[in-house]
């Protein structure tokens, strides 16, 4: 049987995540779709909307496939822009069940 380790992936986000990016984000969370997530949010500068949904969306998938899906190292930016447009960082943390 395969350690929950192995079957961790993880993503980095890039540095501007904008209108265009959302559509290659969503891309890439649909590819990792099926085991837990790591995706390391450190670099981030900027976060638009569209992008910012499309990680809420992605947590709730998660969540709903028992699956984890963690925002780790949320540089000061992702957080500030989170907070401005109303989205609780707790969503983007899906609970294994």
């Amino acid at each position: 049987m395969a350690s929950k380790k192995a079957a961790q992936k993880s993503l980095k986000l890039a540095s501007v995540l904008d209108l265009n990016e959302a559509s290659a984000l969503h891309g890439k969370l649909m590819e990792l779709r099926g085991g837990n997530i790591k995706i390391d949010a450190s670099e981030v500068e900027r976060l638009g909307v569209q992008s910012a949904q499309v990680l809420v969306a992605g947590a709730q998938a998660w969540n709903a496939d028992t699956k984890i899906f963690a925002i780790e190292n949320a540089s000061g930016a992702f957080e500030k822009t989170m907070q401005l447009i109303g989205i609780d960082p707790n969503l983007l943390v899906a609970k294994e069940i």
